[in-house]
């Protein structure tokens, strides 16, 4: 904090927006010291502005993704643009842990919510009949079977938005419960949570002997609010 750094530059890629904005809010929070909040709100609109792309309403992975202004780019085989299901995860999960965290009367927080509320819009829109979503959201046919991590996020991200009053139950507890269904299916025998992505920057095959801790973690987190609000043990004013 004390040798300034945008939020392009320190949060370069969108997962960064889960890793470090809700440990500063946090900080925030258990501190009483706003000047942690308001750096964070500082580099993560920058981040965002960089990243974000409004008119599809995702967060591209990075820099080497970014369609640029004369509409040439990375892009899959069918000339769509490329955004990573599970980077988009970290960021709408991210955004529900900011939020956690910060206060009802911050100054910016509507644009948050804002924020939230679009990419759980768009998120929903590209779900795919089994209940989960492609490594890659606009080009699902890069893989047949539903990709675990991403689809966890989701769930755990718009469980919370329910549970909190962002979002309306009946619009969207119907998504959560098709994604819960659909990643109950990717647990094997010996409980382990497959079609789970391994580490990379972008969307890649996955096959059902894959798992990650990311992604057990995202599944536990989306169970850990659905328990919330099938107990309605849910709390509105936040």
């Amino acid at each position: 904090m004390q040798e300034p750094v945008t939020g392009r530059e320190k949060w370069w890629w969108c997962d960064a927006l889960y890793m470090a904005p809700p440990t500063l809010a946090m900080l925030s929070a258990a501190t009483g010291d706003d000047r942690y909040l308001d750096f964070m709100d500082e580099l993560w609109w920058d981040a965002t502005e960089f990243l974000y792309d409004a008119k599809e309403g995702l967060f591209y992975r990075d820099t080497r993704f970014v369609i640029k202004e004369d509409g040439s780019g990375r892009r899959e085989p069918d000339g769509s643009k490329v955004f990573w299901s599970r980077g988009n995860g970290w960021v709408l999960a991210g955004l529900a842990r900011v939020l956690d965290y910060m206060p009802a009367d911050y100054h910016s927080r509507q644009e948050y919510v804002n924020l939230y509320q679009e990419m759980a819009a768009r998120i929903t829109s590209l779900q795919m009949p089994d209940g989960l979503w492609r490594s890659s959201l606009l080009y699902p046919e890069s893989n047949e079977h539903g990709e675990s991590s991403g689809s966890a996020f989701f769930a755990y991200a718009l469980t919370w938005g329910v549970n909190h009053g962002i979002l309306a139950p009946e619009v969207y507890m119907p998504y959560v419960f098709k994604t819960w269904n659909g990643l109950v299916k990717n647990v094997n025998e010996d409980g382990m949570l497959g079609w789970t992505q391994q580490i990379g920057y972008a969307p890649d095959e996955i096959h059902a002997g894959m798992w990650e801790v990311y992604g057990a973690g995202a599944f536990l987190l989306a169970g850990s609010e659905l328990v919330k609000y099938l107990n309605g043990n849910v709390d509105h004013s936040k």
